[in-house]
């Protein structure tokens, strides 16, 4: 695919290095003249300087021959402008953008078929926020992911010292729980990422991935994790779009948070746009203040600044000081992959969960949602099964499948399956696939047709 990348940031590099790492043909716009010197030293990209709300810039760009264009500058309005544009061509492309002010948020009207025309608006402050409420609804959980609209939960979790799993394989597991409709999909063991079969042994403190009906997810804790409880005490740093978004989700489902927020003038519109929510002005980094708000009693402490080493530093903070678990935003790779050896339980990357969104439109194949799981190690990909695919018409134990790769669920018009040997997908099935990223080309090629066909 060819495709424009408007802006350079967080969301826009990541996407750009992963997608010219499969092979696309990606071409970057960004402004900010240092920021293009950094990207030509580590980006094996075209980069465009200029703005990525200006024709001439986005013709140079090649506007007119693109398949997408993903528009992620810190500004709605030339995500707005650089979508509108390409709306013009004679060849529209994808649009993808991504648009955060509430006041364009609450006009969806704008993004429809008549104005922007929009294929996909990212919000990464909002998916954040709506991933973090997935883990605090399940304790325990280190990860939890929805697919075919909530009909299955994948639930990540560590391995704890007092499951009797631990030292025991996947088979062993099968014969000790049969009917417990657990599929286990994906195994991180430090750097090493498994998608397991019937002889991979679980290891404590392994990172578990194991998809259910939505009834059995705490069960997942239970066999593989150490579980907890909910709790009424939830205390939020950081009172930005992410902080808001949680303590209003938190709001809906009967719960009283509390926010710490240095900005004065930001508490106000907290305080006059929450019903529930005590907020407090000060530094979530303040032992004086923890202790005075009773760290030592709550049970769920959110770290949502925009400032990383803070969000790690108070959260380590409120763990030594007694806090029951810690979730902290988190966006370098680097630090994600350090979190639970300092400590940490739940580290959630706006970066990743918006990559998430676009890679829907990237996939080939039927595609309806992708999910790039925690540190982008494994994809969870939901398909439609094409009659032309190497997927259909045997049983899976008969089925080459790509090695690294596995099928976690099968929908079957209203029937959910969570798939033995036995099982047989036909055309139109709904199926969620789980794979190691360096296996995505080759599960793509069996989405498509059959190997007779190439």
């Amino acid at each position: 695919m060819k495709i424009i990348i408007v802006g350079a940031g967080v969301v826009g590099f990541t996407i750009a290095k992963k997608l010219s790492s499969e092979g696309h043909d990606v071409v970057v716009i960004e402004k900010d003249e240092r920021r293009v010197k950094e990207l030509r030293e580590s980006l094996d990209v075209r980069i465009v300087q200029g703005s990525g709300s200006s024709p001439s810039v986005l013709n140079e760009a090649g506007i007119s021959k693109v398949d997408m264009v993903i528009s992620v500058t810190d500004s709605d309005e030339v995500n707005m402008v650089a979508s509108l544009i390409a709306g013009t061509q004679s060849r529209v492309p994808k649009k993808i953008a991504r648009i955060r002010d509430r006041e364009y948020i609450d006009c969806p009207q704008i993004f429809g078929k008549k104005y922007l025309d929009l294929d996909l608006n990212i919000n990464p402050e909002r998916v954040a926020a709506e991933c973090i409420m997935k883990t605090v609804e399940i304790p325990g959980a280190i990860e939890v992911e929805d697919f075919v609209d909530g009909r299955i939960k994948l639930v990540g979790c560590r391995l704890s010292p007092q499951s009797e799993l631990s030292g025991k394989t996947l088979e062993d597991f099968q014969k000790l729980h049969p009917d417990e409709n657990i599929l286990v999909v994906a195994v991180y063991r430090g750097t090493e990422t498994i998608i397991p079969d019937g002889s991979t042994s679980f290891q404590e403190g392994d990172l578990v991935f194991a998809v259910t009906f939505p009834e059995k997810a705490e069960r997942v804790l239970q066999l593989f994790g150490s579980g907890g409880s909910l709790g009424n005490k939830i205390l939020i740093v950081g009172g930005g779009d992410i902080g808001f978004y949680l303590a209003e989700s938190l709001e809906a489902i009967g719960l009283s948070p509390k926010i710490i927020e240095r900005n004065a003038e930001r508490c106000l519109f907290l305080a006059e746009n929450l019903k529930k929510t005590l907020v407090l002005v000060g530094d979530g980094t303040d032992r004086e203040l923890l202790e005075e708000e009773n760290i030592s009693d709550v049970s769920t402490f959110i770290a949502t600044t925009d400032d990383e080493e803070a969000n790690i530093l108070c959260s380590l903070l409120a763990k030594r000081l007694g806090a029951e678990r810690c979730i902290t935003i988190i966006d370098k790779p680097e630090y994600m992959s350090m979190t639970s050896a300092i400590g940490i339980d739940v580290a959630v990357s706006p970066r990743l969960a918006s990559v998430s969104g676009i890679l829907q439109f990237i996939r080939r194949g039927k595609i309806l949602s992708v999910k790039a799981l925690y540190e982008d190690r494994v994809e969870g990909i939901e398909t439609i099964a094409m009659e032309t695919s190497d997927i259909v018409g045997k049983p899976l134990r008969e089925m080459k499948f790509p090695k690294g790769a596995l099928i976690g669920a099968v929908v079957k018009g209203d029937q959910v399956l969570l798939p033995n040997g036995y099982t047989v997908i036909n055309p139109g099935d709904k199926v969620i696939i789980f794979a190691l990223r360096e296996t995505i080309s080759k599960v793509e090629k069996a989405l498509m047709v059959k190997p007779e066909f190439f």
